[in-house]
């Protein structure tokens, strides 16, 4: 959600600093009469509630964007993926998330009747949690399936990344379809 507003917020602020460059560009180039210019400087002393109110605001929003954005531009962000850290004698292991749910699809994926895979890691005390989605064929029996799924990916996980697999949850979203296809007598 936040990304979400300061995208909205820098589109915001790309649109007025926009408006403003040209402006600025025009005053500069004389594009603008000057009696244009001392015009909407006079209206702007001559003492106008709304017109005050309204310069005061766009500044104050425009202020209020620029310091967001400084923010996030000084602020030490999270840019490592979430890993899973562990110590060893030698020293620290860190292995990524994503590195865990690509060795969890891959066992998974070598199990006969599994079409399309996707995967969720989670860490809890006991260990990790892996969710799977599966689409089968519907050819093999889904609880065989499940079960060999879930101690391939177990086993498969537990042996590569040396991390204990407290559960392997899958669920089967769908199955295939196959197409079979009629002979034509004629």
């Amino acid at each position: 959600m936040i990304k979400i507003m300061d995208r909205l917020l820098l589109f915001i602020y790309s649109l007025i600093i926009g408006a403003l460059s040209v402006v600025i560009l025009a005053l500069g180039a004389r594009w603008i009469p000057q009696s244009t210019t001392n015009l909407w400087v006079r209206e702007l002393y001559s003492g106008k509630l709304w017109l005050m109110v309204t310069v005061i605001a766009i500044a104050v929003i425009i202020l209020l964007i620029s310091l967001r954005f400084f923010y996030v531009s000084v602020k030490r962000g999270n840019a490592s993926a979430p890993s899973i850290d562990q110590r060893t004698e030698f020293g620290d292991i860190r292995i990524s998330m994503e590195t865990v749910e690509n060795l969890a699809l891959k066992a998974a994926g070598k199990q006969r009747g599994v079409k399309d895979l996707k995967a969720r890691i989670r860490i809890a005390e006991a260990g990790l949690i892996i969710m799977l989605r599966a689409v089968v064929d519907g050819e093999s029996s889904i609880p065989v399936l499940t079960e060999d799924i879930q101690r391939a990916v177990k086993n498969h996980v537990e042996e590569v990344t040396g991390i204990p697999v407290a559960d392997v949850t899958v669920f089967v979203a769908n199955i295939i379809q196959t197409q079979t296809f009629k002979s034509r007598v004629e």
